[in-house]
Parts: structure tokens; sequence; C-alpha cells
């Protein structure tokens, strides 16, 4: 892995003030991260893949990637309703990663502020 996908999510978490800290452990024999205190956010997982694509994976139910495809559709690559793919070798937009993952940190946060949750 080539730790891209594990920079952006720890420069997204540090840059969204909600998150605080996160903690860090393993699913499914991935990294997993999700912040610290409960009821903020979502977690993120980093899926490597044999050609050298990492996965930023998401919860299914949560209707993230739907977001994110509303929201980056054209600038970045997805993979059902699961997934961002950073594909290896090439240069992605990580400005709007890291937007994805801190909508996915402070996912719950969002979701009782909006009243959908």
């Amino acid at each position: 892995m080539s730790g891209r996908a594990r920079r952006l999510i720890l420069e997204a978490a540090a840059e969204t003030e909600a998150v605080c800290e996160l903690a860090e452990s393993v699913k499914w024999g991935e990294p997993s991260f999700t912040p610290s205190k409960p009821r903020i956010g979502s977690s993120v997982r980093i899926q490597a893949r044999p050609n050298g694509d990492e996965a930023l994976m998401f919860i299914c139910h949560t209707g993230l990637v739907d977001e994110f495809r509303d929201l980056y559709g054209d600038t970045l690559t997805f993979e059902g309703n699961r997934a961002i793919v950073l594909p290896a070798g090439e240069p992605v937009d990580e400005a709007a990663i890291r937007h994805c993952i801190a909508l996915a940190l402070t996912y719950h946060r969002r979701k009782k502020k909006s009243g959908r949750a």
C-alpha cells in the first residue's frame, strides 16, 4: 500500500474540527478509521488492490458515495455505492477526496443537525 489513502484520511481528520481524534483499527483485515468520539461520523476503510490501486471504502447504506458522486462525479473514480478508487500512480483531486472523507467522518453529526438521523 502506498500510504496515499492513509495520509488523505489523516489530513482530512486534522482539517475537520468536529472529528478531533481518530481511532484506527483493523476491520476485515483492512485499516479502518473512525472518529474517537461516538456519534460523530462513519468509518473509512482502506482496501489495497492487487493492481496497486487503493480504495476508500464507506458503509453502503449511508448513501455517502451517492453524495460524493453528486459533488465530484466528473472528478473522482467511484465503485458502486461503496468506494472511491485511487488509481495507482495516477494523480487524483486530493482536495475533493479530503472533502469526501471529512463528510464521512462527520456523517452522524451532519445527519443529526439536518434532522434526518
